[in-house]
């Protein structure tokens, strides 16, 4: 059976790595490729424009006309792009993947509750290894405990426009779940001046931006005597595309409901 998979957002680094994954992926095939309405790539084909061999699918601005001919949609884009989006799928009774990141808690609450009518698979890193990695942060912070105290750092490209990634804030919720704390209590997000001593609970995030750094991701658990750290370095968009289509195929099909990586990948 062939997946038609329509992707949001074509014209962007992420949307380019998408359609080129989903032209070399077996039982999927490009049904559609969505840009905003005037940009300059509308009506080019998508095979080109990813820098694969013509596709015969010209990007277009127009959503509906696209989920009318796809399976599935997937979204790299913005929170206002994707809650846009994830409404057309609901009224469309189509599934979606959403790879964007940087939701208030009043989007992600829509977001939920779109997935009452449809199958919507959500993760903050798509990439298998990374996922991979959000189980052993937690398993050695369950095993670590309180003697040691977990710190994050990520970097990424320069124009990445929100901080902490949503991999960081992921992997704080792996820990904090590990050590059973709750993140939004215990996180911390910046240091400057005079912060005082380092109060246990805390988990702190420490944010790198510049270049075109695509996203390296390490977590920290330091200890009296030792040190022990679990890091990811992606060199590559392809990771973060081929988890997303494998996602995209797997979900079609499944009953409606919120979804992650996790459920993908039996974790």
């Amino acid at each position: 059976m062939t997946i038609r998979i329509a992707i949001l957002g074509a014209a962007g680094r992420m949307g380019r790595a998408l359609i080129a994954t989903v032209a070399a992926t077996p039982g999927a095939v490009l049904s559609a490729a969505i840009n905003r309405a005037g940009a300059a790539e509308l009506g080019t084909d998508a095979g080109l424009l990813a820098g694969v061999s013509p596709l015969g699918v010209p990007v277009s601005a127009d959503l509906a006309a696209a989920l009318d001919i796809s399976d599935v949609l997937i979204d790299f884009t913005r929170p206002e792009g994707t809650l846009a989006a994830i409404a057309a799928c609901r009224k469309a009774g189509k599934p979606m993947v959403i790879g964007t990141t940087g939701f208030t808690p009043e989007q992600k609450a829509l977001i939920a509750a779109a997935s009452h009518e449809i199958a919507v698979c959500q993760a903050a890193n798509f990439s298998v290894g990374v996922n991979v990695l959000l189980k052993l942060v937690e398993d050695a912070a369950r095993t670590l405990g309180d003697a040691y105290d977990v710190e994050i750092v990520e970097a990424h490209h320069r124009h990445k426009v929100d901080a902490p990634s949503g991999t960081a804030l992921a992997l704080g919720e792996a820990a904090a779940a590990g050590l059973k704390r709750n993140l939004r209590e215990v996180g911390i997000y910046g240091r400057e001046g005079h912060t005082g001593v380092r109060q246990t609970e805390t988990i702190g995030f420490a944010t790198v931006r510049g270049g075109d750094v695509i996203g390296d991701h390490t977590v920290m658990y330091l200890g009296d005597g030792e040190r022990v750290e679990l890091t990811h370095k992606a060199s590559s968009r392809g990771n973060f595309a081929g988890g997303a289509v494998r996602a995209a195929l797997w979900l079609k099909g499944q009953p409606a409901g919120s979804y992650s990586m996790r459920n993908v990948l039996g974790l």
